[in-house]
């Protein structure tokens, strides 16, 4: 069968395409499968120093398109497709897509994680340039700026308070007038000097031209 593979990877961020590289090299059919933009959130860095082998002019981009030709040097097959359904029941497993099916002897799944965006003028093009969806990723590019994290769960409020150990100021932005996060947490953060809370508000937009330079908060019971 032309598409009966050894491995079918279903995503083509570092961990799929890392996957990738190494079946292909061990001489195994290897598909990989993606159905949005290849390097998953990674791509939307503008440096990337805290990943092995990264270079202090790496950026998300110029990281994952090495990784591909990395991977595609070695045979791996990469298909932009939307994964329907997984039939793992059986010795060969079943990729249905939404262009086609794909059989295998082995399904990885490696999909990563999607941040839950704002959905406000300005969010996507400065993505990467002041908004960011991972404080332990990109801390350090803050360090000495006034930061504000958007929301009141548990992670949060926890990326909030690792992010005081690189910048001058914290502020939380929460839509309810207290916080969701777990007690423990709370406790962490109202006792951090360089955290600050602004409550019972929502982000109506985000300005910047080329980098974040503005945000404009909504509060819910005054307007």
């Amino acid at each position: 069968m032309d598409n009966l593979y050894d491995i079918i990877i279903v995503g083509c961020g570092p961990a799929g395409l890392a996957a990738g590289l190494y079946s292909a090299r061990a001489k195994m059919k290897t598909l990989i499968l993606e159905k949005g933009k290849t390097g998953g959130q990674i791509v939307t860095t503008n440096e990337v120093a805290n990943y092995p082998g990264s270079i202090k002019e790496a950026t998300g981009p110029t990281l994952i398109a090495r990784m591909v030709e990395q991977a595609e040097e070695f045979g791996a097959e990469r298909k932009n497709d939307a994964v329907v359904s997984v039939d793992l029941n059986e010795k060969i497993k079943v990729v249905k897509c939404e262009n086609g099916e794909y059989k295998g002897k082995a399904v990885i799944i490696a999909t990563g994680a999607t941040p839950r965006k704002l959905g406000v003028p300005g969010e996507e093009k400065l993505t990467g340039k002041g908004v960011s969806y991972c404080a332990t990723c990109d801390a350090d590019f803050f360090t000495d700026l006034e930061v504000f994290v958007i929301g009141g769960g548990d992670s949060a409020i926890e990326e909030a308070i690792y992010l005081t150990k690189f910048a001058r100021k914290v502020t939380v932005v929460h839509r309810r007038d207290e916080l969701r996060a777990a007690k423990s947490i709370q406790e962490k953060a109202f006792k951090n000097e360089k955290m600050e809370f602004i409550w019972d508000s929502v982000v109506e937009e985000i300005k910047g031209d080329g980098i974040v330079e503005a945000m404009v908060l909504k509060n819910k019971k005054t307007g």
